[in-house]
Order: C-alpha cells, then sequence, then structure tokens
C-alpha cells in the first residue's frame, strides 16, 4: 500500500471528487480539514490549510510561516512505529527536514527532504484507524 497525501481546498468536495469519480472508499472523515480514502493499493489522505476555523494538522504552516497549498507540498507517506526515533536517526545522518515533530488529527508527522528536497512524510498513527492496515477494512 501506498499512501499520498494532497492539501485541497475543500475536503467536502475532494471526497465527493476521489469517491463518486474515481472509485475511491471513504475509510474516514474524523475532522473537518482530514479525510482518508483508499483504492486497491493506494490510501489517500485529504487535508486542507489551515483556516481560523479549521486548525489543522499536517497542514499547519511551517516554522517559519510558509504556508501550506494545493500542488505545492504533495508528499508520499510512510509509516514508522516510533517518529522520535526515526527522526532522530535520519538527522545524525545529515537528512534535512522542512518540519519538527507535528501532532494532527490522526497521528504525528515529520517531513523529510530527499536529496532534491522532494518531501517524504514520516508518520506515525495515533488512532487505530489511521494504521496503513486500516484501510483494508471497512469504514464503521
Amino acid at each position: 500500500m501506498a499512501t499520498v497525501r494532497y492539501i485541497v481546498d475543500d475536503v467536502t468536495a475532494a471526497i465527493g471528487f476521489y469517491s463518486e469519480r474515481l472509485g475511491f472508499r471513504v475509510v474516514m472523515h474524523p475532522a473537518p480539514q482530514f479525510a482518508m480514502l483508499v483504492r486497491d493499493d493506494l490510501r489517500l489522505n485529504l487535508v486542507s490549510p489551515v483556516t481560523a476555523d479549521q486548525p489543522g494538522g499536517g497542514s499547519r504552516p511551517m516554522a517559519d510561516g510558509t504556508a501550506q497549498h494545493p500542488g505545492g507540498w504533495n508528499r508520499f507517506a510512510l509509516e514508522v512505529e516510533d517518529l522520535e526515533e526515526t527522526v532522530a536517526a535520519l538527522r545524525a545522518a545529515g537528512v534535512a527536514f522542512r518540519s519538527g515533530i507535528i501532532d494532527g488529527v490522526g497521528g504525528r508527522q515529520a517531513l523529510a527532504e530527499d536529496p532534491s528536497g522532494n518531501l517524504v512524510e514520516l508518520f506515525e498513527p495515533t488512532i487505530p484507524q489511521a494504521r496503513e492496515r486500516a484501510a483494508f477494512t471497512e469504514a464503521d
């Protein structure tokens, strides 16, 4: 299973598009600013940019104030068991990060950069539905 996170302007509209038009199944939609969908071996996480009434998790601005927006922050995610340990090991190996550890709706994440500056999201789930294997079960 591969996970892709897309920053979208409207999560509800995006759910409609991906589920009705492209055959994705909604695994969870625990908050207005986040949804997880699945189709075959692709898990698609949809998250809206931060607004006054939707504080977001993984879409919060970076420490330097850089705001995330559709098209510029797409990345694939790798689930890890211990995010702090993984981040520490990668930092010790010289890997650059665009963020520290961020607490989100379904878990914790950090954004590592590959040698070309492409993002890889390291994700540690904090609720069972956010685990990669949860996508293989029917939503309640």
